[in-house]
């Protein structure tokens, strides 16, 4: 009823065209007046709605008036695609506030507030930089929410507040990730953790162009991906984001997410964003089957952000997977992952003590490397393996009622009792995908490194 109203009003105002009036019309919301959805779906009011709406942006009349109708949504993605690709409409996109406009915009807010000076341990500047990623709301709600509360502004309390309303902000579409350990954490993949300590300089530094669009982690389960890569979030500095499932049932609902995502990414400022089982995430081109093509639409999102050269050294994009034969060729291309680390489980006697010596400590089992046994396996075993059998000797250890054996000798039974994992042909072309997909023979180890691409592409196909 308030469009029909609307739209008469404006109408009457176009009539009158001896005495024209200058109007503007802002309809705030407008992403639930005429929500993205199919032509075939549009009836009843959202129908009525949206030709009435399309109507004031082509009618003549309208035009010619001093009359201008403003349509205010959160994403764009949510609109209705013909109001967005309507020849008569403008598309204007106010960003989320940088860090100068937040250092304006906090000391408005505080100019009368003679509690603030006493909480605030950090200068404005600084404290600008850290709520860079917040809307002007939540940072005045976080300030006023402070001063109220007598709650001293510190650098964890700007960092643990950030962290909720940034996830709020994205409907937990993404998580912040806070750092507890550095690549110094991580036992072997030297060449990986070298290189990835080498860019983490040049990201504090602020070296843009030195550094690569993002990174392709490849290898089989167990190598220690996401390991590698959080610790790796403990080098860099800048904010470290975990993208997580974005898509939703709703038609529309899923590109609205990944466009408030991408809204949240650019303005932090510096960013890494990590995508985990990346060949759930990326989507396909041409779409999935029975998916009404939004896989394709997420890969065509996904393809345009990752690819944009004013976005390097700012928006650092890192894809893990085990299976990348399953990103599309173009997804993981030069210029957008760069860089492309495979993992291996260590090859020789003294890199699989070194981590299982690491999952020891990780597991927090008091012992000594000297009194580690011995691994009697000669095939690869990866750190998954090595954890699970650690957990099960201090499962045996825990269950001792009667006289209690060392810690060492029952692990000794376990070991011998253990049994690597049957699906070794699986865990090959794991390793051969990751060889393939490998950007520098550094990554590799030397029995990979001699072989050529066909030899890995046949091997490939005879396991397949």
């Amino acid at each position: 009823q308030a469009i029909e109203l609307i739209d008469r009003f404006i109408h009457h105002i176009a009539s009158l065209s001896s005495s024209p009036r200058s109007l503007a019309v802002v309809i705030d919301y407008a992403d639930f007046i005429a929500p993205r959805g199919e032509a075939l779906h549009l009836s009843g009011d959202i129908g009525a709605n949206l030709i009435k709406l399309l109507d004031w942006a082509k009618d003549p009349a309208i035009m010619t008036a001093h009359i201008i109708n403003v349509l205010l949504a959160e994403n764009l993605s949510d609109l209705n695609a013909f109001l967005v690709e309507c020849p008569f409409n403008a598309k204007v996109k106010i960003p989320m506030p940088n860090a100068f406009e937040l250092a304006d915009y906090v000391s408005f807010l505080v100019k009368n507030e003679t509690e603030f000076a006493s909480l605030c341990e950090v200068d404005i500047p600084t404290l600008s930089q850290k709520l860079a990623g917040l809307s002007r709301v939540n940072v005045k709600t976080l300030i006023w929410r402070a001063i109220r509360n007598h709650q001293p502004i510190t650098l964890k309390y700007l960092t643990d507040i950030k962290k909720e309303m940034i996830e709020k902000e994205a409907f937990d579409r993404v998580e912040f990730f806070q750092p507890k350990r550095s690549l110094d954490d991580v036992a072997g993949h030297e060449e990986a953790k070298q290189w990835l300590r080498e860019d983490a300089q040049l990201l504090r530094g602020s070296a843009t162009q030195a550094l690569p669009m993002g990174y392709l982690v490849t290898g089989r389960i167990g190598t220690g991906k996401t390991y590698l890569i959080e610790c790796f979030a403990g080098e860099c500095g800048v904010p470290f984001v975990i993208l997580k499932n974005f898509r939703e049932k709703w038609v529309g609902a899923t590109e609205g997410n990944l466009e408030k995502i991408f809204n949240i990414l650019h303005a932090l400022g510096q960013v890494v964003v990590f995508v985990d089982e990346a060949d759930q995430f990326a989507g396909r081109r041409g779409g999935g089957d029975g998916d009404s093509g939004l896989s394709g639409r997420i890969y065509g999102m996904l393809a345009k952000e990752m690819s944009d050269t004013g976005n390097r050294g700012k928006i650092l994009w890192i894809f893990a997977t085990s299976r990348p034969d399953l990103l599309e060729a173009d997804s993981k291309r030069q210029g957008r992952l760069d860089v492309h680390i495979p993992l291996f489980p260590p090859q020789d006697k003294e890199g699989k003590r070194a981590l299982f010596y690491a999952m020891a400590k990780k597991l927090r089992i008091d012992i000594s490397s000297e009194d580690l046994p011995e691994l009697p396996f000669e095939e690869p075993i990866s750190g998954n393996e090595l954890e699970g059998l650690l957990v099960r000797a201090a499962r045996r250890y825990a269950l001792q009622t009667s006289e209690k054996k060392p810690f060492k000798e029952i692990l000794e039974i376990v070991i011998k009792d253990f049994r690597p994992s049957a699906h070794t042909l699986t865990l090959e072309l794991m390793d051969l995908l990751a060889v393939r997909e490998c950007t520098d023979d550094r990554f590799l180890p030397p029995r990979f490194r001699s072989m050529s691409i066909s030899e890995v592409n046949r091997r490939i196909a005879e396991i397949t």
